[in-house]
């Protein structure tokens, strides 16, 4: 039998072992839904095609295969603009499919045609719109080798319809039953150019061979050059700091070797974005809390994967007087807002291994400045226990977010969509493992919670997936229940509850004294999570928060997502924390 375009496709994912394909369903895009079930390919059907995004990036994060995600034309392909470019500013390697009209048929009025390259082209790193069959696995083999190499990042194939359905039922869509002998000399005309045009389209497409294209390198010019002069300024060191970040994470089989390699460093170190967890719940040299403190008192800092953005109030909270080392895969970011002393274009973790392997003095010296970072460590725990200790009612969002870590199985994925309750969350929940946090990244993007829960399952069934929401993000995707549901996904989503975006009207009602469009009120989601199929619970008193989330624990063991509603109170927890 002849294969079709969807056939390629899908077996060009195969090539790439692709496991599972994310997807609204649309006429444009089903020959290559249709296919790649037909070969073994997971095909997982959302409500909102941002999410299908969303859930393909969680995949290219915590995998070594970058996620897909197929869409179909127009609103299709617009939905997802927003996850394409959170995806794009977390520098993950996503691979896009969109459905497109009939070649023929561009900007002549097509179902939903628009010029959807100029629309995706500021959003990824390499897109490309196939004009014939023959050209649809090639150009897929090198979506992908382009989505790894250099800075990861997002890439679309545009897949127009006429490409993917058989060659004979497409023939009959443009030519219909034949041309009778009455026809006039400008339908002969038009018949002989469609004619033409289908024999380039469908040129050479018996015969398609793709090779898949290999990984990306992970080298770095003058390594040992720059390794060198590291280990000359750690050996003057008496404060150093190292910042991991995102774009230290590669993927499965890099994480093991780097948190190896920051263990031998011995450096004090603080994690954030999805290196949290690369170093367990309780490393000796890992620190969560007063990083500002410690960057500004340091002599040494090394930024592994971590621009100077504003997570580092653009290079201020690091001391002029302080070395910087840098190591990025993006040039852009290496030297962004604070030009380092040593700069590393390349992989972060490849330069942090080889510098462990470096022989880089033992930390004699800094045995005086890592007593001081524990002392203080110890203190913000105080603190954060006394404060857990205040009455907020209904429930304190403190205690909620304790109770979630003294729940966190050794096996478990946190993902983190929210504002204000997730941020209180980072201070107090600790990941198990590497590759167990998943949060949007630089963009801040709410409505991650539901793909990122898809994917996570996707990539490691295993694992227990917990779902941290604040209300005003959930309402993004609370249709999605419904594909967590059908797919199985034993997610236990717990929802910050407080009626309000409140990360936004803290400093809203203070500086500007008025809490216009805040206030969303306090909706009983887990009577919504019923509607849907899912397990619905109302946690409302902080004597029940334990009992609560045993049941949560309990309903997710047998296949069934749970979505837990915490009605939280106002605490000063994080007051003064805007962002700009």
């Amino acid at each position: 039998m002849t294969l079709t375009g969807g056939d390629h496709v899908a077996d060009e994912l195969v090539r790439q072992r692709v496991a599972a394909i994310f997807t609204l369903c649309g006429g444009h895009i089903s020959p290559i839904l249709v296919s790649a079930r037909a070969r073994g390919v997971h095909i997982v059907d959302v409500r909102d095609e941002a999410t299908a995004l969303f859930a393909a990036d969680a995949v290219s994060r915590l995998g070594e295969v970058p996620g897909v995600a197929a869409v179909t034309a127009g609103p299709g392909v617009t939905n997802t603009i927003t996850a394409l470019k959170n995806a794009q500013l977390a520098q993950s390697p996503v691979v896009l499919l969109g459905g497109a009209t009939a070649t023929v048929l561009k900007g002549r009025g097509a179902l939903q045609d628009i010029d959807q390259a100029s629309l995706v082209r500021p959003h990824v790193k390499w897109l490309a719109s196939v004009s014939r069959v023959a050209d649809l696995a090639p150009a897929l083999a090198h979506a992908f080798a382009e989505a790894r190499a250099g800075v990861p990042g997002p890439v679309f194939v545009e897949c127009p319809v006429d490409l993917l359905y058989p060659e004979a039922l497409v023939r009959e869509w443009y030519l219909g039953k034949g041309t009778g002998t009455s026809a006039s000399l400008a339908e002969r005309v038009e018949r002989w150019y469609l004619v033409r045009h289908l024999s380039k389209v469908f040129a050479g497409a018996g015969s398609v061979s793709a090779p898949s294209a290999s990984g990306p390198s992970h080298d770095i010019r003058g390594l040992s050059r720059f390794v060198a002069r590291a280990v000359a300024r750690l050996a003057r060191a008496e404060r150093p700091v190292l910042v991991v970040g995102s774009q230290a994470v590669g993927h499965g089989a890099t994480v093991l070797p780097l948190a190896s390699a920051i263990a031998r460093l011995g450096i004090p170190t603080w994690l954030s974005g999805m290196a949290r967890g690369l170093l367990g719940r309780d490393h000796a040299v890992q620190f969560r809390h007063k990083r500002r403190e410690a960057l500004r008192e340091a002599d040494l800092v090394i930024l592994a994967g971590t621009p100077c953005d504003f997570r580092l109030e653009y290079g201020r909270h690091i001391s002029r007087r302080a070395a910087l080392i840098g190591v990025n895969r993006s040039a852009e970011d290496l030297v962004k807002n604070r030009r380092p002393q040593v700069g590393v274009v390349g992989p972060p973790d490849a330069f942090l291994r080889a510098l462990a392997d470096g022989g880089p003095p033992a930390p004699t010296r800094w045995a005086a400045w890592v007593e001081a970072l524990r002392a203080r460590e110890a203190a913000r725990d105080r603190e954060i226990d006394v404060q857990a200790a205040v009455p907020a009612s209904p429930v304190s969002p403190l205690l909620v977010c304790r109770a979630i870590d003294a729940a966190l199985p050794d096996d478990s994925i946190v993902v983190a969509d929210g504002g204000d309750f997730v941020a209180t969350a980072s201070y107090v929940v600790r990941p198990r493992r590497p590759l167990s946090w998943l949060d949007p990244g630089v963009f801040g993007t709410l409505g991650v919670g539901a793909g990122f829960a898809l994917g996570a399952h996707a990539s490691r069934p295993s694992a227990e997936i917990w779902a941290i929401y604040g209300d005003g993000a959930f309402g993004f995707s609370v249709s999605e229940i419904d594909s967590l549901v059908r797919h199985r996904v034993p997610v236990i989503a717990v929802i910050g509850n407080d009626g309000r975006w409140n990360q936004i009207a803290r400093d809203q009602v203070t500086v500007l004294g008025d809490d216009v469009a805040t206030e969303i009120g306090r909706a009983d989601y887990h009577a919504v999570a019923e509607g849907f199929g899912a397990r619905g619970l109302l946690l409302d008193r902080p004597d029940r928060v334990s009992a609560v989330f045993a049941e949560a624990r309990e309903v997710a063991r047998s296949g069934r997502p749970v979505i837990v509603n915490a009605l939280i109170g106002d605490t000063d927890f994080r007051k003064g924390s805007l962002s700009i």
